[in-house]
């Protein structure tokens, strides 16, 4: 028998530049595409809402892209500002800015090149969208400091990750209709729900932090809060197909996605940490569930 089979060869080391990599793609959630998709769930809903059926494809490529880009920009800016908070939290202590594997410096550096390679790409659009721009960018940069000052968070999520909605009417109409506004605000619904399930994950961390969330505002009436956010989310989604003249399509995908929340709960009613967190991330079939009746009105009429 050979030496190598007692004693094998020691791995060969990994390259600087790719362990860099590594924990930069760790930094944007690279490896965790859930918020990439609560992101861009809402943002097709715009788009095909504005066009009226499948946009035109370079405005679909730009804002599918922006979602990734900004999306992964805005990891990186709220672990920048929860750098303090993270190492506390159970969940959290295992990011890289938390570690220190990643300094401070690094991170601002890389939020800047993705920002600027998002704005490269709103740039290719039209003036008003090129404007709405910028107030996405004061969303997404500030978000991640509410939750010292503020027990809605959760919010302000909603109204950052929903931003892309009057965008896109803004890059397929050139304007913007009451319903892109109430597209809006049905999604900052949505999101202040599917977010305070995430919330709930880390409350007891966060209370022993100081950090806030609507979690910890809710209390034990968070269930009941949660009931109220999402009815008041699909009452605003029917009044969204009711404005757009949506069909039988439309009603029927509300359906399934009703039906999807109510298994959130039915999972979630105990408020176990692992059983809100599987909630939190059920919400992107609700999101598909929603996209697919709008797109099917569309293309089936």
């Amino acid at each position: 028998m050979s030496y190598e089979r007692y004693h094998p060869p020691a791995p060969l080391p990994v390259p600087r530049w790719r362990e860099r990599l590594d924990q930069y793609w760790k930094l944007v959630r690279g490896d965790r595409p859930i918020g990439w998709l609560l992101l861009l769930w809402p943002t097709w809903w715009g788009l095909w809402l504005a066009a009226e059926g499948v946009p035109p494809l370079w405005t679909l490529f730009v804002f599918s892209a922006g979602v990734w880009l900004t999306r992964s920009a805005g990891c990186v800016i709220n672990d920048y500002a929860d750098r303090w908070l993270d190492p506390l939290v159970e969940r959290t202590r295992g990011r890289p800015l938390a570690t220190g594997v990643v300094s401070g410096r690094e991170a601002l550096l890389l939020f800047a090149v993705l920002m600027l390679v998002a704005f490269g790409l709103v740039l290719t659009l039209d003036r008003l969208t090129i404007q709405l721009s910028f107030v996405g960018v004061v969303l997404a940069a500030s978000y991640p400091y509410l939750k010292r000052y503020t027990y809605l968070p959760q919010v302000y999520l909603g109204l950052a990750f929903g931003w892309g909605i009057p965008m896109a009417f803004a890059a397929v109409r050139g304007e913007l209709p009451a319903l892109a506004w109430l597209l809006y605000v049905a999604n900052i619904l949505w999101s202040t729900a599917y977010d305070t399930w995430y919330a709930m994950v880390d409350r007891d961390d966060d209370i022993r932090a100081g950090a806030k969330s609507t979690a910890i505002l809710f209390g034990d009436l968070d269930l009941v809060a949660q009931g109220v956010l999402y009815a008041s989310f699909f009452a605003a989604l029917a009044l969204c197909g009711r404005q757009a003249q949506l069909g039988l399509y439309f009603w029927s995908a509300l359906g399934v996605a009703a039906l999807l929340v109510a298994y959130e709960f039915m999972i979630a009613r105990h408020r176990d940490r692992d059983a809100c967190f599987r909630a939190f991330l059920h919400n992107h079939w609700v999101g598909m569930a929603v996209f697919a009746g709008i797109a099917l009105d569309y293309a089936l009429r």
